[in-house]
Formats: structure tokens, C-alpha cells, sequence
């Protein structure tokens, strides 16, 4: 059996390197995960995330950092490697500059790393836990989000779907822009659903969903309530979205009406839900 390739046999951070070297994992910090930040602006992970200080010194100046954000429970990504090259005296904010080392930047965003964290502090010194940090995968570019699963498959945060959206993703794209489908809203924090439908004369799949990442609400008027009375924001916390039926741009409307009806009435999205009819 070959042995797992680990993280610094493929950097081969020299001796003196690796005393100075520090890991960062970044996880989920109870508001937005770190992929989703990553997808949207790289440089919030590299440096905001990254660099930021409440109480603790993570770094040094001269120390490198390095940067992982978790892609799921066991899988992380490298994001960058910097030089730590000033400390700003900054608490609760970004304490520190640093530079990218060049000679890694052809890794950054496409090494996949597998490790099981068991530790509670964020940011430990390399040589610790190098050996632990298995190579998983070398993506063949850089990591632009999780590839369309299939449709019996789909299931997205708010924040995912924004991703997708103002990303342009092209396997999402591609898949949702000419379907026709029965789709389901969830309110994570009430319960409630929404049973909603695209058809081609109120928008393909993509153009539905882009209604609601653009307002929050696609003009359905329980929808609109939630927003107008506890703002987008809780749309972002909050909502979940899915297809429960998928058809191609040739089936009649009228079909796909009537298998929105029988979802509303199987989920209770009328009686209980948030579809005003």
C-alpha cells in the first residue's frame, strides 16, 4: 500500500522554515462558513481571516502562516502561505501583515489536505501536526466550489446559492438555467415551507432562484413579509433551498402546476406554511 503523501513532503519546507511555520484552521464561526467566504473574495480567508487577533498572538513577525480553511468535516483547503511581516497592535481585528510566498503560489487554492482536528486552538506550530496533514487531492485548478451533485441532489444554503449565482458557476448554470422544476424553500429557524415552481413563463430554475438572492423573497408574498419584517439578513441565515421535481423546457406548464399543488398540499405549505395559496 503507498503511503499517504503529507503536506510537507510536498512543500519540503526546510528545517529552519518549519520552526517558524504555524498552521491557521479556520472553520465555521457560527455565522458564515469559511468556503463561502472564500468563493466570494479569496483575500477575506488570507488576510482577514487569517490575520485576525481577539485576545490571543497567533503569530510573529517572521513567522510563516500558513492557511487552511475546512471543506468539510475532515478536508481542508490551502488557501495561501505568508510571511508574517508586521504586527499592527490591533485587538479584535486584523493584527498582522504579511506577505505570500511565491515559490508555493502554484498550491494555493488547490491542495486539498486531509485532517481530522481534534485540537481546540486554532493556529498550532507546523511541525506538530505536519505529518498528520495527508494530501488528498491536487486539484487540477483552483477550487471553485462544491460541482453540481445532481438534481435529486441539491440542497443549498442561502449563502451557497449566492455563491453559485454572482459566481457564475457553469455546471450550475448549465443544469439550472434551462429547467423547469418544483422547488421547496425551508425557514431553517421556523420549520415552514415554501413550495414554489418554475415554468418558463414566470423564469427557468436559475432566474427563480436568482429572484431570491437578489430580494430575498421573489415577490411571493408571505416571502415579502419575512423581509420587510426581519430584513434580508435572516433570509441569509436562514433559508434552504431544493428541487423535489425537475423537468426539461418541453413539459406544459399545466403539469408541472399541478405537481406544485400536490407538494403544497402533501408538505402543508398552505395550512402551515408560507404559501399564501
Amino acid at each position: 500500500m503507498q503511503k499517504p503523501l503529507s503536506l510537507n513532503a510536498l512543500l519540503q519546507l526546510n528545517q529552519t522554515d518549519l520552526e517558524r511555520a504555524k498552521v491557521k484552521f479556520n472553520q465555521y464561526n457560527g455565522e458564515i462558513a469559511p468556503m463561502e467566504v472564500y468563493l466570494r473574495n479569496p483575500d477575506d480567508i488570507n488576510n482577514a481571516w487569517l490575520f485576525w487577533r481577539a485576545k490571543k498572538r497567533y503569530f510573529n513577525v517572521g513567522e510563516i502562516a500558513i492557511c487552511l480553511f475546512q471543506l468539510s468535516w475532515n478536508t481542508w483547503l490551502l488557501s495561501t502561505i505568508k510571511e508574517v511581516t508586521h504586527e499592527l497592535g490591533v485587538n479584535d481585528g486584523v493584527n498582522y501583515e504579511g506577505k505570500e510566498i511565491d515559490s508555493y503560489r502554484p498550491y494555493f487554492g488547490r491542495v486539498v489536505v486531509k485532517y481530522r482536528k481534534t485540537h481546540q486552538t486554532q493556529v498550532v506550530y507546523a511541525k506538530k501536526v505536519f505529518d498528520d496533514l495527508e494530501v488528498e487531492q491536487i486539484l487540477p485548478s483552483i477550487f471553485d466550489g462544491i460541482d453540481f451533485p445532481g438534481y435529486d441532489r441539491v440542497r443549498l444554503s442561502y449563502e451557497q446559492l449566492s455563491t453559485i449565482i454572482h459566481r457564475h458557476k457553469r455546471d450550475w448554470v448549465a443544469a439550472l438555467e434551462n429547467q423547469k422544476a418544483v422547488y421547496l424553500i425551508t425557514d431553517m429557524d421556523s420549520g415552514k415551507h415554501y413550495v414554489g415552481s418554475a415554468y418558463g413563463e414566470n423564469g427557468m430554475l436559475l432566474q427563480r432562484w436568482t429572484n431570491y438572492v437578489t430580494d430575498g423573497h421573489g415577490g411571493n408574498k408571505l416571502l415579502k413579509a419575512i423581509v420587510d419584517e426581519f430584513g434580508i439578513d435572516y433570509v441569509m441565515q436562514n433559508f434552504q433551498y431544493a428541487i423535489l421535481e425537475n423537468y426539461n423546457a418541453r413539459v406544459d406548464k399545466h403539469i408541472i402546476l399541478e405537481r406544485e399543488s400536490w407538494w403544497k398540499e402533501t408538505l402543508g405549505s398552505r395550512a402551515f406554511g408560507l404559501n399564501a395559496n
